[in-house]
């Protein structure tokens, strides 16, 4: 799964400020950890290493893209795009 923000295209394995700068500031913002084994990433590909739980950061950005386009929620673990998710249409932002 991918979003597209105009011609620029955020996938799995981007990094926050890759999609701060190819798609702006989002919407909503939610924060909270998570205790999971330590992870590193190679290729796109996250990879468990072996080893005690580690706390991590969980962002999860919903970007309103207004009433005639479906919103997206990026959740973010430690800084990397993990899931990408389309939602319902957006809505007029007062």
């Amino acid at each position: 799964d991918g979003f597209r923000c105009g011609t620029k295209l955020v996938v799995e394995g981007s990094l926050r400020g890759e999609v701060l700068a190819r798609c702006g500031a989002p919407s909503d913002v939610e924060h909270r950890t998570i205790l999971r084994r330590p992870v590193f990433w190679r290729h796109g590909r996250p990879y468990s290493v072996p080893g005690d739980l580690v706390e991590v950061p969980v962002e999860t950005w919903t970007y309103n893209l207004g009433p005639n386009k479906l919103m997206r929620r990026l959740r973010l673990d430690d800084g990397i795009v993990v899931e990408i998710e389309t939602l319902g249409y957006g809505y007029r932002a007062n």
